[in-house]
């Protein structure tokens, strides 16, 4: 039995990888075997033939920044001629377009803005919520939260409980990247440490919320570091147990101030099953269609992925980088007939909404055209 073989039976067996056994996979070029091994994991988290999408709206709020990470093509310095900030009117707008469609969920992001006080982001989040009371705000990185601390002076503890009370739901998982300090000097270096970004997501986690966690290969980092990057997603799940699912994707260097090569798919789903493998206390696994497209999204769902994200009505960050997939919604439910699961809506708690049928598809189907 080859080393591939004996690692990928103690996974099979529920056995926990380590840190050497995960490069070793890395290094493994035997894709289609890794793809096998972490489907039968995602089994044994979701038996039925089910995967689920969420219908959400990206709201990029502002693309002021003062972190300058190299990898991004999307953030205005602050000053520029180019930055903005949306009015509110137009994020209650851009609510109501995705609740007409049947949403249930806003992806509220921007860049780290120096200048809009704490107060800024409590009153929004409390006018969302009086007009909108039903929609779920799975809203802000930690990156933000922590640029929030900074401007206000008070403890992080407090900054994400008063977030919370004013109408945040739970936390996405970007600004992730690599959790490890070496390769984040290097591309994000104003962006903080690895802890910085898990102390967000536990502080939320144990104020109540739900987060999911992230990891963006191809910025040049070592197979070491990746695994490390797991391995403490992984022991911070059993710490908080508040991640509920996990996504990966693949960095998009056009137009950014970082040039590195364009990682190909086999890299992609590579890194999606032995994510799987490795996070063995991760309920649930988003494909990446964004970044990889629709074909490449759907081929995951045979490599440990369960989910298929969101419809993505409207997305601005990834589309800055050159990136531009777009999928809306009786398509994603054709592409995950074809991987021959059943679709089936979910909400951010990965709580079912409805099944469709075999033939079913939906009368309202909405799209931005960027």
């Amino acid at each position: 039995m080859s080393t591939i073989d004996m690692i990928l039976d103690r996974a099979l067996s529920g056995e926990r990888l380590n840190l050497e056994e995960g490069v070793q996979l890395w290094e493994s070029d035997q894709i289609e075997k890794l793809g096998w091994a972490a489907n039968q994991v995602m089994k044994k988290w979701n038996p039925n033939p089910i995967t689920t999408f969420v219908i959400g709206r990206n709201i990029n709020y502002t693309n002021i920044c003062d972190t300058y990470c190299r990898f991004c093509a999307f953030y205005r310095a602050p000053g520029s001629d180019e930055g903005y900030v949306l009015d509110d009117e137009i994020i209650l707008e851009k609510i109501a377009e995705t609740l007409a469609v049947g949403g249930t969920e806003i992806l509220m992001q921007g860049g780290t803005h120096p200048d809009l006080p704490f107060s800024y982001y409590l009153d929004l989040l409390r006018k969302i919520k009086r007009h909108y009371p039903q929609i779920h705000m799975h809203s802000f990185s930690p990156a933000e939260i922590q640029k929030m601390k900074e401007v206000s002076g008070l403890p992080l503890d407090e900054v994400v409980r008063q977030l919370h009370e004013a109408g945040l739901d739970s936390l996405p998982g970007g600004g992730a990247e690599i959790l490890d300090d070496r390769i984040r000097s290097k591309i994000s270096r104003l962006k903080g440490s690895w802890r910085d970004w898990m102390d967000v997501m536990q502080t939320a986690q144990r104020n109540g919320m739900t987060t999911t966690a992230t990891m963006v290969i191809g910025f040049g980092e070592t197979l070491e570091e990746r695994v490390k990057h797991l391995l403490r997603i992984r022991q911070a799940q059993d710490e908080t147990k508040g991640f509920l699912a996990f996504i990966v994707w693949t960095f998009q260097p056009d137009f950014t101030n970082l040039k590195r090569e364009k990682l190909g798919s086999d890299e992609y789903l590579k890194a999606v099953a032995i994510s799987r493998l490795m996070l063995d206390n991760v309920p649930h696994f988003q494909s990446s269609w964004v970044t990889m497209g629709p074909e490449v999204g759907k081929l995951s769902l045979q490599y440990g992925c369960d989910d298929f994200g969101s419809t993505m009505i409207e997305e601005n960050v990834v589309s800055a980088a050159g990136t531009t997939y777009k999928v809306n919604i009786n398509r994603t439910l054709e592409l995950i007939r074809q991987a021959g699961k059943m679709p089936a809506q979910r909400n951010t708690h990965y709580q079912i909404l409805h099944k469709f049928d075999e033939h079913e598809t939906v009368d309202k189907d909405f799209i931005m055209q960027n």
